[in-house]
């Protein structure tokens, strides 16, 4: 498997450690860490094809919510594929996470292995 590059938005720090651990030490992917939203959507919006293969976002946070990141994403024409996690799985988060072209969705809490077996799903599928 040729080596993965992710971007993960979370503002719970351990959260973010334990995905981001997950990522390397499992798949020994190259990690962008973001706790920041607002430093995370200035990265993913200078993107091009190719720079990244997934993009994991969590859907609570200051500044910028997953959704918005999404969208900036899209906007932008930047269709990395997207998972969001989130521990709001109402129908509005649902729907409108995929009219904006959400990859997966990953309800919290959830086990850092089904992270890590997304992120392979996707980038097996090429998606």
């Amino acid at each position: 498997m040729k080596n993965i590059t992710v971007a993960v938005i979370e503002d719970d720090s351990i959260t973010l450690e334990l995905i981001t651990q997950g990522l390397e030490q499992q798949l020994s992917a190259t990690v962008y860490a973001f706790s920041r939203s607002k430093a995370a959507r200035e990265f993913l919006l200078k993107q091009t094809a190719g720079t990244l293969d997934v993009v994991i976002s969590d859907q609570r946070m200051p500044e910028y919510d997953g959704l918005s990141l999404l969208q900036a994403c899209r906007s932008a024409h930047i269709n990395i594929p997207f998972i969001l996690l989130t521990a709001d799985t109402t129908r509005e988060t649902v729907m409108r996470a995929k009219e904006l072209g959400a990859t997966h969705f990953l309800a919290k809490p959830f086990v850092v292995e089904d992270v890590v077996n997304k992120v392979v799903a996707i980038a097996a599928k090429g998606e």
